[in-house]
């Protein structure tokens, strides 16, 4: 099978076989995994998200580091190729979506049957690859970390990328007033059809003024809920606009930059600082995990979200994906897309 794999460190953006000494490069005769176990599946890989973290791993700045060689990715969606003899919740032909620590830049991976989980009918296969990061991060951060409540004021950071737009999504699923901060004319008109209540441009405006005379039309004190996928001074200039008791959710610091968070401010506010780390509840709180994906899967279904695929790429154009990534190019999600299935044949 083809696989994209990293065999050094180094930076992503750079094309795959390129040189002798990229990080990437593509296997053409990748081993297709076997079933590992008599309840393990293995999964003909539609189509895979690219997130911010992968972008990271690839360079070794990621908080997990991965042994080398490994195959990068994490969210996915496919159809079931092959099942072991005790599987019970799947058979083949079943359209499923999950989540891995590596492997997803394939075109096969293997599973356990309790970590996949079925893609509804009415819900697109490639959407449902681009969910369980993004929307899974945010759904855990506002429903269960922040328990967002109707009338409550959201401000999401990084808006139109891809955590944020799940910000913007969910916060009115559950009520919210939600304020976004974005840049530049084409993600804010896109916030804006997407039903946000007040968008700033942070390439024309400051956030704190901006902000501020927003919540004096509607007679609002401040901020309840951060969401904070950003850091740096952006995160610095927002906690000015938190009110007493708010709720701040770091999601990650896609400026480069950790803000530092002042703990006295923080006492005398009564703030509550969540650190995310969304990956860990697979081993720590699994069900957490699985009651948060399911909802989203049915949420999908029924149209209460939508997934803003704002370019695909093949495998081998995973360097341009990067690139986007890089450059703050995005509106939603990167994705990369496999070639017809028929053509994908596996003999194990």
């Amino acid at each position: 099978m083809e696989a994209l794999v990293c065999r050094k460190l180094g930076d992503p953006t750079t094309p795959p076989d390129s040189s002798e000494s990229t990080a990437l490069t593509i296997s053409k005769s990748h081993p297709i995994p076997a079933l590992t176990s008599p309840t393990s599946i293995r999964v003909r890989i539609k189509s895979t998200s690219l997130n911010y973290a992968n972008y990271l791993q690839i360079q070794g700045k990621y908080q997990e580091k991965f042994p080398l060689p490994f195959v990068p990715g994490s969210d996915y969606s496919g159809v079931v190729e092959s099942v072991g003899p005790n599987v019970t919740k799947f058979k083949v032909g079943d359209r499923v979506c999950s989540l891995a620590n590596t492997g997803t830049f394939a075109q096969y991976i293997v599973v356990d049957e309790k970590d996949l989980y079925g893609v509804p009918d009415g819900c697109d296969l490639v959407a449902a690859a681009a969910l369980p990061v993004a929307y899974g991060t945010t759904h855990v951060a506002l429903v269960h970390r922040a328990n967002l409540k109707p009338g409550q004021v959201l401000l999401v950071l990084g808006a139109a990328g891809g955590v944020g737009l799940a910000a913007v999504q969910i916060g009115k699923i559950c009520g919210a007033t939600v304020v976004a901060v974005a840049r530049g004319t084409e993600k804010v008109e896109f916030l804006k059809s997407m039903g946000v209540d007040y968008v700033v441009d942070v390439s024309k405006e400051g956030v704190i003024d901006s902000v501020r005379a927003f919540l004096k039309t509607k007679k609002l004190k401040g901020v309840d809920v951060l969401y904070d996928p950003v850091g740096g001074k952006l995160t610095k200039e927002s906690m000015k606009l938190l009110n007493w008791g708010a709720q701040i959710l770091v999601i990650g610091f896609a400026s480069g930059e950790v803000p530092l968070i002042p703990v006295n401010i923080a006492l005398v506010k009564n703030w509550t600082i969540h650190g995310l780390y969304w990956g860990s509840y697979k081993w720590n709180n699994p069900s957490i995990l699985e009651d948060s994906l399911k909802e989203l899967l049915s949420w999908l279904a029924r149209g209460l979200i939508t997934i803003n695929i704002s370019r695909s790429y093949k495998l081998q154009q995973a360097n341009l994906a990067f690139l986007d990534i890089r450059d703050r190019k995005i509106i939603g999600k990167l994705m990369i897309t496999f070639d017809d299935p028929k053509t994908i044949t596996s003999k194990l």
